[in-house]
């Protein structure tokens, strides 16, 4: 088991943000002392953004001056996955135990991993992902249509994975550093696709997971997502990992990146 009981961990939360001016304030928001008690550090990555959402994001810091808050703009848009590689490594290289994910959109709460900070759960796995289709979960505003889509896949996974799926890509999770350090998945896609290349690693890498349930909502949010045409991607990648699983440890970018470099913002 990976569970100790040596002192405070040190837990980076990041809250990847695109063009979500109307909610990453909200998203902010909830971090209040008590949840800062769990959490050292906070980090917005703003992907290139063109609305105001870096400007809210500064109006906030600047009214809240006792959190430990960075603002990143990536120098170029990376996409969701990119941001992810971004704190991922901003992680590593800080020497960070655990790094949270939340996105800005103000879909997920990072409340719902209050039992999970609090009862140090995530020590015993090298990940914890939040479901939004498992007992216990909570949804508001997702159409049926959606759900079952994604409880099929969530069955196709589990199928080739050889364990149970709960979600293919919440926007609350949180990983073990250490785990990370091999950067494995620095070939995964920069776009929505990263995390379905996680949820593969799982069985490719002998990683430990705990899916979670979580609540998830869905009310002036913007989705990115074409659905029909990432899922017929998404079916092929996982045939194809299926059929060889080595295949992991190719390139999946649509485009090779040296490296994803970012400037912090003042």
């Amino acid at each position: 088991m990976k569970g100790y009981d040596m002192g405070k961990d040190r837990i980076l939360l990041f809250i990847p943000a695109y063009n979500c001016e109307k909610q990453i304030t909200r998203v902010l928001y909830q971090l209040d002392a008590g949840m800062t008690d769990y959490i050292e550090e906070v980090i917005v990555i703003n992907n290139r953004s063109t609305d105001g959402t870096e400007e809210a994001v500064l109006k906030y810091k600047e009214s809240h001056k006792g959190m430990n808050l960075k603002l990143f703009r990536n120098d170029e848009n990376y996409g969701l996955g990119g941001s992810q590689k971004v704190a991922f490594e901003y992680a590593i290289k800080n020497g960070f135990d655990y790094v949270v994910m939340l996105h800005g959109d103000d879909q997920g709460n990072i409340w719902d991993f209050l039992p999970v900070f609090q009862r140090k759960i995530y020590r015993y796995y090298d990940c914890v992902l939040g479901a939004r289709f498992m007992r216990g979960s909570t949804l508001h505003g997702y159409s049926l249509i959606r759900t079952l889509g994604n409880i099929v896949y969530d069955f196709l996974f589990a199928a080739v994975i050889g364990q149970r799926v709960f979600d293919l890509g919440s926007g609350l999770n949180m990983y073990d550093v250490s785990m990370l350090k091999d950067r494995f998945y620095f070939k995964f896609p920069d776009n929505l696709m990263f995390n379905y290349c996680m949820v593969m690693a799982l069985q490719y890498y002998n990683q430990t997971c705990r899916f979670y349930p979580i609540s998830w909502r869905e009310t002036d949010q913007v989705s990115n997502v074409k659905l029909g045409n990432q899922a017929v991607k998404v079916l092929k990648m996982l045939m194809s990992y299926a059929s060889s699983p080595s295949s992991i440890t190719g390139e999946y970018r649509d485009r090779e990146i040296s490296a994803y470099t970012y400037e912090e913002i003042k």
